[in-house]
């Protein structure tokens, strides 16, 4: 089997993508912790309910910026060619 630099860069990025997808298992597990947390949060005092629900999404938002940002980087290594 020949291998040459190009194919070795396009299996490389190939690996690098599958790796940068696993950034979404870290946010998905966190937003779920969250949830979990508002919604106990909200049974016990549901006065509060709006301020904890504003509190609880923007940390999810904040959150889901380590997937979004994993997504793109696995798109880029596999859709930007870099040796042309």
């Amino acid at each position: 089997m020949d291998i040459n630099g190009q194919d070795l860069i396009r299996a490389c990025s190939a690996i690098g993508a599958g790796l940068a997808v696993i950034a979404g298992i870290g946010p998905g597990v966190g937003q779920g912790i969250a949830a979990g947390h508002g919604a106990a949060a909200v049974g016990r005092n549901p006065g509060a309910r709006g301020q904890i629900m504003s509190t609880m999404l923007l940390g999810q938002a904040v959150a889901e910026t380590t997937g979004l940002y994993g997504l793109v980087v696995a798109l880029l290594l596999l859709f930007v060619h870099p040796l042309g």
